[in-house]
């Protein structure tokens, strides 16, 4: 049985008629931070992802969209080759009527439309069979992207992991203090600071050659990952808007970052917030049963490093963006943005603490 839903509006009409497409209603789904996201109900039964993209993060939406195109485009073969179901493994761009990935709108909006995944859900909070089940997907992701020609695709948000620039963009926020918030959060400001030495760790090794530039997904969060609501297997990646090069030591980084906390990204109660190490083992044991072989030494060693890397440099982008006024992030609430802060520091020095528990689990589980 369908779903509730609202009936197209004139906006939402204006879209949908520059596709071969026939929606007679429309669901908000409210998840993620950054783009606008709507369910389409289709009146023949099949269902479509509508979403409004965020130009003001992503200010070059023709070579976001490229990138999708070539990435699943690449995916839809491997997958196919493995006995897979492409329409249903990876996402699948729906076309214009005059065959483009994105609508342009009269008002300079850009739009684009997905193939819905059906009888699939994601994950806010993680368990251990999850947070497996999500590495297994990850890893298989940057398994199956081992051989992509790296530069074919965009640097869509050009310097996006670059801690070392993402610091000094920091202090400008801090110099700055557009909101005028920085005295209400002297704290986290001085947590950021004192740990400059850590940013240029995974850039120097990048620009020194010793990693290599690998497709990077760069968004690795447990919700970005459908699951098959009967088998609760992962059905497919979603959220491709940041994949471009990278290291692979950012998607790692972040995916632990995200699931193995306990608590919520923006929990209030900082007690319930706290790095598992657990879900990392799990995580791990799940991504290198997929990815190990197609991974360098040098990436393996840094992988518990990257989990505080990502951390520190999520919860520093928050707070940066808690000081300009919320620009970036959508926030609920005037504080949301310092909420979520606060958070990735607490697991921050959770991570610290356990960085030798950490090597041993990584070593154990890629030298057995």
């Amino acid at each position: 049985m369908q779903e509730n839903f609202y009936k197209i509006d004139s906006i939402l009409s204006n879209i949908i008629k520059s596709y071969p497409i026939d929606a007679v209603g429309y669901v908000p789904i409210k998840s993620g931070h950054i783009n606008s996201t709507y369910k389409l109900i289709g009146d023949d039964g099949k269902n479509f992802l509508l979403q409004k993209i965020n130009t003001y993060v992503f200010n070059r939406p023709e070579e976001l969209m490229d990138n999708i195109i070539r990435v699943t485009s690449h995916l839809r073969k491997k997958i196919a080759a493995e006995g897979g179901d492409p329409s249903r493994e990876t996402l699948t761009v729906v076309k214009t009527n005059d065959n483009k990935n994105f609508v342009r709108a009269d008002d300079d909006t850009f739009w684009r439309v997905y193939n819905f995944i059906e009888n699939t859900e994601s994950y806010d909070k993680s368990n251990e069979f999850l947070f497996k089940k999500t590495g297994e997907a990850f890893g298989k992701f940057q398994s199956d992207l081992s051989d992509f020609p790296i530069d074919t695709l965009f640097d869509t948000i050009p310097d996006f992991h670059n801690t070392p620039k993402r610091f000094k963009n920091f202090k400008k926020s801090v110099e700055n203090n557009l909101s005028g918030r920085k005295d209400r959060c002297l704290d986290e400001v001085n947590f950021v600071l004192e740990r400059e030495n850590i940013c240029p760790q995974i850039a120097s090794l990048i620009s020194e050659g010793k990693i290599p530039l690998r497709v990077t997904h760069n968004d690795t969060k447990l919700n970005n990952v459908m699951f098959d609501k009967n088998t609760m297997e992962p059905v497919c990646i979603v959220d491709l808007d940041t994949v471009m090069p990278g290291s692979v030591l950012y998607d790692f980084g972040d995916a632990v970052r995200f699931g193995a906390n306990t608590g919520a990204e923006d929990e209030k109660d900082l007690d319930k917030a706290n790095f598992s190490i657990d879900l990392f083992k799990a995580f791990t044991e799940g991504y290198m049963s997929k990815a190990k072989e197609s991974l360098t030494p040098t990436e393996i060693e840094m992988i518990p490093f990257s989990c505080i890397l990502m951390t520190y440099e999520c919860g520093m982008r928050f707070l940066g963006d808690y000081i300009d006024g919320d620009k970036y992030f959508a926030t609920s609430y005037p504080d949301h943005n310092l909420v979520r802060a606060k958070v990735q520091f607490r697991l921050v020095k959770q991570m610290e603490e356990n960085l030798l528990e950490m090597k041993r689990i990584v070593k154990g589980i890629c030298e057995p």
